[in-house]
């Protein structure tokens, strides 16, 4: 038996165990864990500066080496959100539905643990407690299989929590991590299905197209962004400079930044130039349509076809006039991934229509797509933003963690 299968049989007995945990135990290990990450902060940062080292040595780019960064400030908001995650209502055992049928069956529909969670993700070491303490709160057991470029940090996490579940009398094999990050283990680990319920990749395109299009384990797709923000004709374009710029530029590298900008031909002329200055302070590369370079200049590198379907992470933003409504609302379709779609405008028509017509899991009217996040949305930390049409879409919190089971009662029926 392989490593990998040894982790899965342990991770499958830890979740039978955690499945009947009560709310309080789970909310006391959830408060260690907390505990733990503030009381062990310079081990964390002394991890996490081994990672981030060695990603600038390798070429990372800015961007993706700040979704690595962990600081004091950032330790302490993992901390916060395990706290908020216990403070959150225990969704397992709530009977969400029930009916007394005409024999006197009384038919329960119940809340319960999925089991084991995999999950595969790049360099954020966020992801590892916030995806670790999402599945304990809703009662499941979780394998983690993060990048190689985390290794250290999440390693130290890792080992972080298990103490703490342990400290409370819970399985430490609640937790794990795979502890080898080639791409042989990613392989093993879509194909655990003697072990595994369900799988989460949470990454860039590439990793999330290959492990749905791989894995013999069910998969829940979550993270490709690329967003768009729409600036109608009825903007406030104050406004839509606002949002844009923050919908771009408070951090590129996340799977909820705007991607492209689709401006009304009507304000194009006055809302490009308006917005440009807004670029330059983050010295943003504007890659637009021949309109956007007739109204701009030189300074915009001309678009590709592969610029519209192109999730950047970076400071690069895709910009395109377009006509009307419609042919937003039909680019936003066509081009965007279903994660956060934006429009700017005045006009109630256009805000509903965008709203009816624009398939996403999150549409937003005068606001940025940065707020796609279980934090933000009430849900406290966030497995994964689910861009799919199942049971889960968009911020995958507690609820989306569970299943259900229907439980019946009855005194003596057969059929």
């Amino acid at each position: 038996m392989t490593q990998l299968e040894l982790q899965g049989r342990a991770a499958k007995k830890a979740s039978r165990q955690l499945a009947v945990a009560g709310t309080a135990l789970k909310n006391r290990a959830l408060e260690a864990i907390a505990k733990a990450l503030m009381a062990h902060e310079e081990e964390i940062l002394a991890a996490n500066a081994e990672d981030v080292a060695a990603a600038q040595a390798n070429g990372m780019i800015a961007s993706m080496v700040d979704r690595l960064t962990l600081d004091h400030a950032r330790i302490r908001a993992m901390a916060s959100g395990v706290r908020e995650v216990a403070a959150l209502p225990d969704p397992v055992g709530e009977v969400v539905h029930t009916t007394v049928r005409p024999n006197g069956l009384r038919i329960g529909k119940r809340r319960v643990p999925l089991g084991v969670i995999g999950i595969i993700y790049e360099s954020r070491p966020n992801v590892t407690v916030d995806a670790a303490v999402l599945c304990l709160k809703s009662g499941n057991a979780v394998i983690l299989r993060g990048g190689k470029e985390a290794f250290a940090s999440n390693r130290v996490l890792v080992e972080l929590m298990q103490s703490a579940l342990a400290s409370v009398e819970l399985p430490a094999d609640t937790v794990s991590l795979v502890m080898d990050t080639t791409r042989e283990s990613a392989t093993a680990l879509i194909n655990l299905t003697e072990y595994l319920d369900v799988l989460i990749p949470r990454g860039g395109r590439g990793l999330i197209r290959s492990v749905a299009a791989n894995a013999r384990v069910p998969v829940i797709r979550t993270g490709e962004g690329i967003c768009h923000v729409y600036v109608d004709e009825m903007a406030d374009l104050q406004m839509a400079c606002e949002i844009a710029f923050n919908a771009k530029c408070s951090r590129p590298s996340v799977c909820n930044a705007m991607e492209c900008l689709l401006v009304h031909r009507g304000v194009a002329q006055q809302f490009l130039p308006m917005f440009r200055p807004f670029l330059r302070r983050k010295k943003v590369e504007i890659r637009g349509d021949e309109e956007t370079a007739m109204i701009l200049g030189s300074s915009v590198v001309p678009a590709t076809a592969e610029d519209w379907d192109t999730e950047y992470g970076d400071y690069i933003l895709a910009v395109k006039v377009v006509g009307s409504l419609e042919e937003a609302i039909a680019f936003c379709n066509r081009h965007g991934t279903g994660h956060s779609e934006a429009i700017v405008t005045d006009s109630y028509s256009a805000a509903q229509r965008f709203l009816d017509e624009v398939d996403a899991a999150a549409v937003y009217v005068n606001a940025s797509t940065r707020f796609t996040d279980g934090g933000e949305f009430g849900l406290g930390a966030e497995i994964g933003i689910s861009t799919q049409k199942m049971h889960a879409r968009g911020p995958m919190g507690l609820e989306e963690l569970t299943s259900f089971k229907y439980v019946i009662y009855g005194d003596g029926q057969v059929r």
